[in-house]
């Protein structure tokens, strides 16, 4: 790992603590990462005057193509690929989301591809794309079909997030047709991958920046699929590499590969690895994406660990002989005794009774951290723990930092939504359970049964809560102690992801479309403006 001076952590250190003064200007309303403009990943939004109620429409005869005037309260359809897990992001006039290439939008690249589509927000029509070729291990690494998982981030003018080929990559927000920016000019090999013969990019390709191969430079071992909704925090970017287990399911091939880096945002070099060691008790994968916080007089960044570990990380790498590593502040472990063993046996994983590793985002708050336990939907239902911690401890936090825990959820790779003006959290589970609980307390108001396997998370905004499934049903709930259905409607396939807010519109991706949603008596998006915006990571 490379080295850094002692002047580069002196200017990190003070970049992390003053953020709030050096960020740039972001869109008011923009929705420019997993989380929104929050990195405690909170899945809230202070939008005011959002629909309670909407029809996706009908497809016109013998096309996929929403007929529009079937539909309500629905701007824009664009069409994606088959399958479509990676949550989008709104910023600068332009919709960015994941897929894959079952509906080449470049006649050319045919065949398995993972996409990023970048969109007009106004028309949803194509700016951009990013071809992500598969990697020849096969579904081993890189499932087939699976497309993009990540949900990138928006800064400025560049995009940062991590390819189903377990990259950290950086593009411009403008694609090759302002040029080819940055020190890779390679665009025309990545597309094809590696040892085939190159193609002439074209201004619909993404112009990439720079790139950081996870397995060349780390020996790590992505389980199936690569994904982490990459963090922010000053000139870093906190990533998890996606380190698992091979096709066996019981061997690690890389347990000494870190399983949390930070990355210089400029160079794209490695400014830290995780000093927990989680690579040796990985259950399965890990697919956790981080948030992050200052807590006392220290930036934290949360992680959850594949080995059922929750973590908070001093945001700051110290060096350390050769290396520089990002150290544990505080470590909690997320399974309870009886998920461990029982009638005094191991409970071997993946019981549905057993242990779980944490998928979920952690989810900062008021000094606190949420998050539940869960697994890879493949393994099916079981149990699950939501806890809340007390994000002021260090150590070994799990006798001394829990504040509440709350054993009626299962299996979750949700990330909890926080309403402030209400203190109440809601939070789904695998099982297609949506439970209604006080942030404070972890006192139950409620449950809903969606009926369907739930993967994506809920979003609480304007009094609602937005929420969708695998079955296709999206519903709106009221965002209050007493349950209450405002509306469900079917999208024809499922909903993997997670619903956003962004300039007043909520956007839904299914499975293969991607839906621009409002009021439609309102006046249309307006992004020609940049508003200045707080985006003082430090203020709760």
């Amino acid at each position: 790992m490379k080295s850094f001076n002692t002047s580069f952590f002196r200017y990190l250190s003070i970049s992390l603590m003053a953020v709030g003064l050096t960020a740039p200007k972001v869109l008011a309303q923009d929705w420019p990462r997993w989380g929104g403009n929050d990195p405690g990943r909170n899945m809230y939004s202070p939008a005011k005057g959002l629909p309670a109620d909407f029809d996706p429409g009908k497809p016109k005869t013998g096309t996929d193509e929403i007929d529009l005037k079937t539909t309500k309260n629905v701007k824009w359809v664009a069409k994606l690929g088959s399958q479509s897990y990676g949550n989008p992001v709104v910023a600068g006039g332009k919709v960015y989301v994941g897929t894959n290439n079952e509906f080449p939008r470049d006649p050319k690249q045919q065949g398995d591809r993972s996409i990023l589509l970048c969109l007009n927000e106004k028309t949803g029509e194509l700016e951009w794309q990013l071809v992500v070729p598969k990697l020849i291990q096969g579904k081993v690494n890189d499932w087939e079909s699976l497309g993009l998982l990540s949900s990138p981030v928006v800064e400025g003018n560049r995009v940062y997030l991590v390819t189903s080929r377990c990259e950290v990559i950086c593009l411009t927000t403008d694609g090759l047709a302002k040029g080819n920016v940055g020190p890779f000019k390679d665009e025309g090999q990545y597309i094809v991958g590696p040892g085939k013969p190159k193609v002439e990019p074209g201004p619909k390709d993404a112009d990439i920046v720079w790139k950081y191969d996870m397995i060349e430079e780390l020996g790590v071992f992505p389980h199936n699929a690569s994904n982490c909704s990459v963090l922010i925090v000053g000139d870093l970017i906190y990533v998890c590499t996606s380190n698992g287990q091979d096709w066996t399911h019981v061997n690690i091939p890389s347990p000494n590969s870190p399983s949390f880096i930070a990355i210089n945002k400029k160079t794209g070099e490695l400014a830290g690895e995780d000093d927990a060691k989680i690579g040796a008790h990985i259950f399965h994968g890990q697919w956790s994406s981080p948030s992050s916080a200052k807590v006392g007089d220290k930036q934290l960044v949360f992680f959850g660990g594949g080995d059922g570990f929750c973590y908070a990380f001093d945001a700051i790498p110290v060096k350390e002989g050769d290396g520089n590593y990002l150290k544990k502040i505080w470590w909690y472990d997320a399974n309870p005794p009886e998920y461990k063993v029982k009638d005094g046996k191991p409970i071997k994983y993946p019981a549905a009774e057993g242990p779980s590793e944490i998928n979920a985002t952690p989810v900062f708050y008021k000094n606190r951290v949420y998050v539940a336990t869960g697994q890879d939907p493949e393994h099916g239902e079981g149990v699950g723990h939501l806890v809340c911690l007390d994000a002021t401890k260090t150590g070994d936090i799990t006798k001394t930092g829990l504040i509440w825990e709350f054993k009626g959820i299962h299996r979750s790779i949700s990330t909890a939504s926080i309403d402030p003006t209400t203190g109440l959290l809601f939070i789904g589970d695998f099982s297609g359970f949506v439970h209604c609980l006080d942030a404070e307390t972890g006192k139950l108001y409620w449950t809903h049964d969606m009926k369907a396997h739930m993967w994506g998370s809920t979003l609480v905004a304007d009094g609602k809560v937005y929420v969708g499934d695998e079955d296709g049903d999206f519903v709106v709930l009221a965002a209050t102690k007493e349950k209450k259905i405002l509306s469900e409607k079917n999208f024809g396939s499922p909903i993997y992801s997670t619903p956003i807010v962004a300039n007043g519109n909520i956007i839904v991706a299914s499975q293969n479309h991607l839906y621009m949603m409002g009021d439609s008596s309102k006046t249309p998006i307006n992004n020609d403006a940049p508003a200045k915006v707080n985006v003082d990571i430090n203020k709760k």
